[in-house]
């Protein structure tokens, strides 16, 4: 067994992981981030990239290389029954940035690592997996194993952050609760060439469940489709036909680049750091995808905690003991609870119905859609609170 020391060793480096080493890195940090897989992210399932996310991705001067790898959703359509619903546009909910950005997540995580490699060479440790944390006040033990050889790491660290996913081993070794909420919700969704181009988001919401799609680089276009209560196969044909079944036409399946079947969890930690170790982005909380607010979220917890560990590392206090760190865990658990509910309710709309009720909905939507009221909703599908979260 082999030792080595840091002063933030940071475990996970998905987009939320990379952000905080970014941040600490750009301010003179010694930082290294333990990565369990051995390569970079082949696929992606986050695309959504909120007015929020590109505030962050500015401190990190990676900004105008997402804008320009990206494609800018200026306004999303609604839709029920071959009927428009109405239109919203995202141009007075943030006109600094007025559009979400998609950005398949791969290509994100991509400009983050290269961003991190130019910063702190070196400090990204692929293949390296956390088998045991042990948090003191001063400092956090952790036992990591090297996938390919097997051989046993012990890092020491001043400030450890768990940013390893819905599983963490970090909030689990640290003891910090959480509450655990299964939604009977299933989906399925895959990428297909979009030879239309088409830069507007579309929701269709059918009495048989949502139909949602959305625009990508490349000519490809994102396809999620609510399947009930039952999870349908990864079969790109499958994805098609319920599409087509719903809405009248459908995607090419043969020009399919991902097929991906997924259930909804709502986790949510109670608290976020005990002693000198935390835990951010789905290692806090673990929300419905729908509205594509987790990756976003995850990095506010980045932006918020940067500087507490920067607190931390100055004055030799542990971050549990630092005045501000109750501020910055009550500020983030709110805003995970409001995103949840956000997402809850994006649920709720798409999910199968009857014809009578959809009507109904539909009414309310048409009304929506036509007031002042869209306002709101623009508001909130582009995260427009969240920076005060």
């Amino acid at each position: 067994m082999t030792g080595s020391r840091c002063d933030v060793l940071i475990i996970g480096a998905g987009p939320t992981g990379l952000v905080l080493a970014g941040l600490l890195a750009q301010r003179g940090v010694d930082v290294v981030v333990l990565e369990r897989r051995e390569c970079s992210r082949q696929h992606s399932r986050a695309i959504g990239l909120h007015p929020p996310a590109l505030v962050v991705l500015t401190e990190l001067g990676l900004a105008e290389a997402a804008v320009t790898a990206g494609v800018q959703v200026r306004s999303g359509t609604g839709w029920s029954r071959g009927r428009l619903l109405g239109e919203l546009s995202f141009a007075t909910a943030w006109p600094e940035r007025p559009y979400v950005l998609t950005l398949p997540q791969r290509r994100t995580e991509a400009l983050l690592t290269e961003r991190l490699a130019q910063l702190a060479p070196g400090a990204l440790r692929f293949g390296s997996e956390v088998i045991a944390v042990r948090a003191a006040d001063d400092h956090v033990q952790v036992r990591a194993r090297t996938v390919s050889s097997d051989d046993v790491i012990e890092w020491s660290a001043r400030v450890v952050v768990g940013a390893d996913g819905p599983h963490s081993t970090v909030r689990r070794s640290a003891g910090l609760a959480e509450s655990l909420t299964r939604s009977p919700d299933c989906y399925l969704m895959g990428d297909f060439a979009d030879p239309h181009r088409d830069p507007v988001a579309a929701v269709h919401l059918e009495p048989a469940g949502v139909v949602e799609s959305f625009p990508l680089p490349e000519g490809m276009r994102r396809w999620v489709v609510h399947t009930s209560r039952a999870p349908r196969p990864e079969d790109p044909a499958i994805l098609a036909s319920l599409i087509r079944n719903r809405i009248g036409t459908a995607p090419d399946p043969a020009t399919a680049t991902m097929v991906s079947a997924f259930g909804v969890r709502r986790r949510l930690a109670a608290g976020l750091v005990v002693g000198s170790a935390a835990i951010i982005g789905d290692a806090a909380h673990e929300i419905s995808p729908i509205g594509g607010q987790g990756m976003t979220l995850g990095w506010l917890d980045a932006q918020a905690l940067a500087p507490l560990i920067l607190q931390s590392l100055a004055s030799r206090i542990p971050l549990q003991k630092l005045p501000a760190t109750e501020h910055f865990e009550r500020r983030r658990i709110s805003a995970a609870r409001a995103a949840a509910r956000q997402a809850e309710f994006n649920m709720r709309l798409g999910r199968p119905m009857s014809i009578t009720r959809a009507r109904a909905r539909d009414v309310l939507l048409r009304a929506a859609l036509s007031t002042p009221a869209r306002g709101a909703l623009a508001r909130a599908f582009t995260m427009r609170r969240a920076l005060a979260g």
